[in-house]
């Protein structure tokens, strides 16, 4: 039997119905539902009114294979996502140790990292169980933490980015920077940003960074806020290893966040390593629209005058 993993955001009710009509769709072509267990516990435990009729009969056990890991043996062909980009962040965390590709539908707000609007979910289910798709690459970031005698504290993964900021607001924190072994500048700042270039679009764009094409295979490195004359981004390929140290002037703590949800405390002397995963993280697409035409959807960029040339096409 195929088996799909089904991940969704269980606070809203939008999310909860579009999750009720996947189950039935599976259910119909005989496609067995994987859960994780800790959402099913979640839905199980709201109130009745915000559960939508029949859904606790499809999340019964003899229905569902409800987990609490997902893990390469479990022969998982792909996951859908429903929420935002904040829900397939998660998801994907699930997934990573399974190398299990993911395809988003959007119930979110920008949702980037989102190919399908809940509006077309029968289609886009359908499309899915047909194998009507194809397999998209995207940079991850490893990430090594040590601390002032050089010994590994912590390594971690993010899809978008790393952020080491201050974590007292009324103060700075002070960093170097160092990449490829050389340092390169040293300020105050509110913070610093490690980003891929799916990351590119989301903290990384808010802080004045550039947009990365998804098939560069590049690192972004963004300082917020730097009380220096020399702050710009710098972008780094694939060869490089950045550093950012919390210097000795620091008299306070800082805090590294990987994509927003996974937090490492840092104090002075200690030191955050980035460089481009070898695992890549991989998405699921239906259809081969050009990056810069999701960005003009998306970010509702104005295009009006654009004229082209040979009906849009760019020359060979």
């Amino acid at each position: 039997m195929r088996r799909f993993l089904l991940y969704v955001h269980t606070g809203r009710r939008a999310a909860l119905d579009a999750m009720l009509a996947v189950l039935e769709e599976l259910a119909d072509r005989q496609v067995e539902a994987v859960l994780m267990a800790d959402q099913v516990a979640e839905i199980r435990a709201l109130p009745a009114e915000d559960v939508p009729d029949g859904l606790l009969q499809a999340l019964d056990p003899q229905r569902v294979d409800a987990r609490g890991v997902i893990e390469a043996g479990d022969r998982v062909e792909l996951g859908i996502v429903l929420g935002g980009d904040g829900t397939i962040l998660r998801a994907l965390e699930t997934v990573r140790d399974a190398d299990i590709p993911v395809h988003g539908v959007n119930l979110g707000h920008v949702g980037f990292l989102a190919e399908s609007e809940v509006e077309g979910l029968s289609a886009t289910v359908s499309r899915l169980l047909e194998g009507e798709y194809e397999i998209e690459s995207r940079s991850a970031l490893h990430i090594t933490v040590l601390d002032h005698d050089d010994q590994v504290v912590a390594q971690h993964w993010a899809m978008n980015e790393a952020s080491l900021e201050k974590a007292d607001r009324q103060r700075m924190v002070y960093v170097a920077i160092e990449i490829d072994g050389r340092p390169v500048s040293s300020f105050g700042c509110d913070g610093v940003l490690l980003s891929t270039p799916t990351g590119s679009t989301a903290y990384a764009f808010s802080a004045g960074g550039p947009v990365i094409w998804p098939e560069v295979d590049a690192m972004l490195l963004v300082p917020l806020a730097a009380h220096a004359l020399f702050s710009r981004p710098l972008v780094l390929g694939r060869s490089s290893v950045a550093a950012v140290e919390m210097t000795m002037d620091n008299r306070d703590e800082g805090v590294l966040t990987l994509d927003g949800r996974r937090t490492v405390d840092l104090t002075r002397g200690m030191r955050v390593e980035a460089r481009l995963s070898p695992d890549s993280v991989r998405l699921v697409r239906m259809s081969s629209t050009p990056f810069a035409d999701r960005l003009v959807e998306k970010f509702q960029l104005p295009v009006v005058g654009w004229r082209g040339r040979s009906r849009g096409t760019h020359p060979r």
